[in-house]
């Protein structure tokens, strides 16, 4: 007689059943990881809170610090975190954050260097809120974080000169617009400012992850020289994406020279054809999204102003020239990191790593 339980004929919905419950244990792991990372971040500033209380009121200095880190180490050997370096941390959390939030968003939603990252690479509360804001909502690694942090994303979210006010509908207009940035840099292509178009498209496609990282959020790659036949002629676009938060498909055309007026008129025809051949009914209106070398705002605002699609115009750089990110005398995150490699307790080993990926896996 076979016994063998795979043969073994299964009930109808089984299957269905079997994928609810593990989206439902999915989901409570998740929220378990969540409440012990947030415990875990309100039990830092606690302590991070009463060293600066008795670094004020008693004078403490370094060595009591260190004699701390031995003793809390000494009390819980299965837990890692108390080391001099990690107690530093603490109290300097206190210091810049003495009520657990950047602005309106608290720190305990994010790991624990996630908020060691914003408060060493930045010296602005805003910034620290515009940041974290961003980390929770699009569920940035930490890696990615310090990335943004250090191409002053903020500085050039939405810095694209665009017609989307005049030819999207309000709200899409407003997240079209902060979809885009200026500039836009493309320095990890190793790349001179001699390259030709061919070579920045090539190298975009070989980088093509480090590409969409810069994109931002949302966008989804189609293809590369999409071709598209009108009456009996081919156009080729240089590259197809689907922006999968806008709902729309967005065509990028790269140009190895300063902007001119009639890129527009190239970029606008591409889009009328997309939309008639390509777009579903049920998908939003193609955006257009030139980059140049250089531009002129004042020439791409006059020039799309006439433009019946709409279209956004930004600089890119091949050539990094942005100030690097803030530098603190603390320790670094690797150092800290290297210290908590292996950690015994569990619950605690599933926040450490979930600082080292997207929130919410």
């Amino acid at each position: 007689m076979n016994t063998d339980k795979t043969s073994l004929a299964l009930p109808e919905g089984y299957a269905d059943w079997l994928a609810q419950l593990k989206g439902q244990i999915a989901q409570a792991r998740q929220r378990a990881s969540l409440a012990v990372n947030a415990e875990l971040v309100q039990l830092y500033g606690r302590i991070g809170h009463d060293i600066l209380q008795r670094q004020q009121t008693q004078g403490w200095g370094a060595k009591v610090i260190d004699r701390l880190a031995r003793d809390l180490k000494g009390a819980f050997p299965d837990m890692r975190g108390f080391s001099t370096r990690n107690l530093k941390y603490m109290a300097f959390f206190a210091e810049h954050c003495p009520d657990g939030q950047f602005g309106q968003q608290p720190a305990a939603q994010l790991p624990w260097f996630h908020v060691v990252t914003l408060l060493t690479q930045l010296g602005n509360a805003s910034d620290r809120e515009w940041y974290s804001a961003q980390a929770v909502q699009h569920g940035w690694s930490r890696t990615t974080l310090a990335l943004h942090i250090k191409n002053r994303l903020q500085q050039r979210q939405g810095g694209a000169v665009t017609n989307f006010a005049a030819r999207l509908p309000a709200p899409d207009s407003a997240l079209a617009h902060e979809a885009l940035k200026d500039p836009y840099l493309f320095d990890f292509l190793g790349l001179g400012d001699d390259a030709h178009e061919r070579e920045i498209e090539n190298g975009l496609i070989r980088h093509i992850t480090r590409f969409l990282l810069e994109l931002g959020a949302g966008f989804a790659f189609v293809g590369r020289q999409f071709r598209l036949e009108v009456a009996g002629d081919e156009f080729f676009i240089d590259l197809l994406f689907y922006h999968t938060r806008l709902k729309c498909y967005v065509v990028v055309e790269l140009k190895a020279t300063a902007f001119k007026p009639e890129h527009a008129g190239q970029l606008n025809f591409y889009l009328a054809a997309i939309d008639a051949q390509v777009k579903a009914p049920d998908d939003k209106p193609t955006i257009g999204l030139l980059l140049c070398k250089q531009q002129n705002r004042l020439v791409a605002e006059y020039a799309l102003s006439g433009i019946d699609k709409p279209i956004g115009v930004a600089e890119y750089q091949l050539l990094r020239d942005l100030p690097e990110a803030l530098e603190k005398s603390l320790p670094s995150i690797a150092e800290i990191e290297a210290e908590l490699a292996e950690l015994p307790d569990t619950e605690l080993l599933g926040v450490v790593e979930a600082s080292n990926r997207p929130l919410g896996q």
